[in-house]
């Protein structure tokens, strides 16, 4: 239980912490911001988590994949074909659908199924619409009727551009699938062990530096706290008292903070529909932190703060004629700081072999082991900065007063920086583990982007000459080729399958290496290492039961790969040796772009919708990247800038802080002739000095961190130099936008009346 003493003591240090006039609530506000932005980032990434589940669940909700379930029509039917596609680098979500009776399924966020020829569509599809740019998309709509928009729970995120048309063409045979119930897909595939590493480590980078800020944030002040708790040793308190006055007076600073943060972030996540970061986007209902990590959190940053204050107040002895801090300081220790990163690598380096298993263990090595080596920046720069600053003499004006400054209290201004520091070690790192492993993510997609840049696949469109003369004709394509083709079986319907496929000699070209070519040719197309026999004269059963006999001038011909990676062996046919029919015939068409052109893809979309609205139009890539990996890493770059942006905050925050110290001694240092610029360039390199230690010692320990990740999963060790360099160039930028954002107050405090006191 806590003595009646005591907790006047505490009430007493609470009403410190937020009197004193003017000069109180200012100190109050700025610990209040700084531990209040701290707070709401910690509780915005405590509700990252439940904001992606609430996303998933409503796309849950609307699933309507059905992978070999089959399901009878009936009156409570529904058909839906997916006609996904992109805008722009956009995805856009779109279904036609076509009820089967009345009781047909409904998706989420309609009230109604549209009928045919009206669409609803999402409110940024709408506003899509209604934009310059909607002429460009309507087109894919094929002329359907808004009739309405889709509420909140059948979207994924207020950003998201999805849409549900009506259509009643849709058949089985068209590709549609029926469902009687939206929802209940297969559950999504879990993360393996090098991408739970991944997860950890962003987790531990993009956390510390908020843990960092905070604990500098409570010692804002902490000059002016000191003086007041000498007047009160004046007075006749005794060193008890003082101590207890200070956890009072910073716990009541932190739950001053706490209730500031929960304000920012009640009135931040009103913002969070208005930014889409890589086609993210969450409501402000998907911002609710969980109610047990909300306590952690309350409890968790007073408990901080008082701690801090304690540890500070064993470094200076309050008598009642002032503080012994005022005095040269102890030089500082290095074995200990070198503990805690050295026991860092000592825990990731033994873990290995992640591609095999992921062991219990591993789980908490990590984690444990990258916060304790990044903790290694924050304890080493205190103790570099002092020992740089030491060595430094001479220099202009300017310079002088920065070095003196940090002389005088390195460890202040190492607390500036310490954020950086660690972001930028912990990014380096991390960027090191994308590129070691990204290999295993992206796989070569075999498709010739230099032959052709767009495929377009038709169900059913035997009007090739049509369908070239429509998509060649789209604004920005430069040249179109394409074929027709069918499946076949070599003699009887249980032979060895064949594709079919005719086309001019240039299409045909594409599909096998041809040493002559003249309409009224056949080929042979075979791979080498997996040859099918189908001989000149052969009898071939088409897939509607047709039978068709190819020419006995057939010549043999090695299959190469199409421009989109397939290699098919088969039957290569100019329209000259066509006799008969050969059933139901599809078209392949491949079109060259115009790399000045940005809207070809979109003008082909159009004209390919003009021709069939569920044929998709696939856009070729040398490589394929995993769903997974390209959403951690989209996670990693929004988590970067989120933090960098507390972090310059942060910084700002502390030097304004800093300022608001020292605004009688630049008041005298203007006073006595000093220029306003050159006070300026002292705060700017006041910044700089432990700003360019701190990359110093980030670029040390997260090449550090990144090696032992790559050892860990087995992976070489390279270094991205680029990555490195545009990390430290981030910090520089940091630096000068701080800078520039103090100096309006730095021109306020200069004034002849910053010379008042009472």
């Amino acid at each position: 239980m806590i003595g009646r003493g005591a907790l006047a003591d505490l009430v007493m240090g609470a009403r410190m912490a937020v009197t004193g006039g003017r000069e109180g609530w200012t100190r109050a506000l700025l610990t209040a911001v700084g531990v209040g932005i701290g707070v709401a980032m910690l509780l915005l990434a405590t509700a990252v988590p439940g904001a992606l589940d609430a996303r998933q669940a409503r796309g849950d909700a609307r699933d309507d994949l059905r992978m070999g379930e089959q399901v009878a029509a009936g009156p409570g039917t529904l058909l839906v074909h997916p006609v996904d596609a992109e805008f722009r680098g956009r995805p856009v979500r779109g279904r036609l659908l076509r009820p089967e009776g009345p009781a047909a399924p409904v998706p989420p966020g309609l009230t109604a199924l549209p009928g045919p020829g009206e669409v609803v569509v999402s409110p940024a599809l709408r506003r899509l619409l209604d934009s310059p740019a909607g002429p460009l998309f309507a087109p894919r709509l094929g002329g359907a009727r808004v009739t309405g928009t889709i509420a909140d729970e059948g979207l994924a995120g207020p950003h998201e551009l999805a849409y549900y048309q009506g259509d009643d063409r849709l058949t089985d045979a068209s590709g549609a699938t029926r469902l009687d119930r939206f929802g209940g897909g297969l559950p999504g595939e879990g993360l393996g062990p090098v991408l739970m590493l991944l997860v950890a480590v962003i987790f531990v980078v993009l956390l510390l530096p908020i843990a960092v800020f905070l604990g500098s944030a409570v010692r804002y002040g902490g000059e002016r706290r000191d003086r007041r708790l000498a007047a009160l040793r004046l007075v006749g308190a005794d060193t008890t008292m003082v101590r207890r006055i200070a956890a009072g007076e910073a716990a009541a600073g932190a739950l001053l903070g706490v209730a500031v943060g929960i304000g920012f972030l009640l009135a931040g996540r009103q913002l969070v529909p208005l930014v889409t970061l890589y086609d993210i986007s969450v409501y402000a209902s998907d911002i609710r932190p969980p109610v047990a990590l909300l306590l952690a959190v309350v409890l968790a940053v007073p408990a901080l703060a008082v701690l801090v204050a304690m540890l500070a107040l064993r470094a200076v002895v309050v008598e009642p004629l002032g503080v012994t801090r005022r005095g040269t300081p102890v030089r500082r220790r290095l074995w200990w700081r070198l503990l805690l990163p050295a026991a860092g690598l000592a825990l990731l380096l033994p873990v290995a072999g992640l591609r095999e298993g992921e062991g219990g263990i591993t789980r908490w090595l990590v984690p444990a082991g990258a916060v304790l080596l990044l903790i290694g920046t924050v304890t080493l720069l205190p103790w570099l900065t002092d020992l740089l600053v030491r060595r430094l003499r001479g220099g202009p004006v300017p310079w002088q007063l920065a070095v003196r400054r940090v002389q005088l209290d390195s460890a202040t201004s190492a607390r500036l920086v310490n954020g950086i520091a660690v972001a930028v070690a912990g990014t380096i790192g991390l960027q090191m583990l994308f590129a070691g492993i990204a290999g295993d993510f992206t796989t070569a997609s075999g498709q010739d982007t230099t032959r052709a840049q767009v495929q377009v696949q038709f169900r059913d469109q035997p009007d090739l000459a049509g369908v070239l003369r429509q998509l060649g004709g789209a604004e920005g394509v430069t040249a179109a080729t394409g074929t027709l083709s069918t499946g076949a079986n070599v003699g009887s319907p249980d032979g060895p399958p064949v594709e079919i496929r005719v086309g001019d000699c240039a299409a045909l070209a594409e599909f096998a290496r041809l040493d002559r070519c003249v309409d009224g040719d056949t080929f042979l197309a075979s791979d080498p290492g997996d040859p099918v026999a189908v001989p000149a004269g052969a009898m071939l059963t088409v897939e509607d039961g047709s039978r068709w006999r190819v020419p006995t001038t057939a010549r043999a011909a090695q299959a190469r790969p199409d421009p989109a990676g397939w290699m098919q062996n088969g039957v290569l046919v100019t329209p000259g040796a066509v006799a008969g029919t050969l059933g139901p015939l599809r078209s392949t068409v491949y079109l060259q772009l115009d790399p000045a052109a940005p809207d070809a893809v979109e003008h082909v979309r159009n004209a390919t919708a003009a021709i069939d609205l569920t044929t998709p139009v696939s856009v070729l890539s040398s490589t394929i990247e995993s769903p997974r990996f390209a959403d951690i890493r989209r996670g990693l770059a929004i988590g970067t800038v989120v933090t960098l942006v507390l972090i310059a905050t942060s910084m700002l925050v502390g030097t304004l802080e800093q300022l608001r110290e020292r605004r009688r001694l630049l008041a005298m240092l203007v006073a006595v002739g000093t220029r306003r610029s050159t006070l300026g360039w002292s705060v700017l390199w006041q910044t700089a000095l432990p700003v360019g230690v701190g990359l110093v010692l980030a670029v040390g320990f997260g090449l550090a961190l990144g090696a032992a990740l790559l050892r860990m999963v087995q992976a070489p060790v390279s270094v991205a130099w680029p990555v490195v360099g545009f990390s430290v160039g981030l910090g520089a930028l940091t630096v000068l936008a701080v800078t520039g954002l103090s100096l309006p107050l730095l021109w306020r405090l200069t004034r002849a009346d910053g010379l008042r006191t009472e």
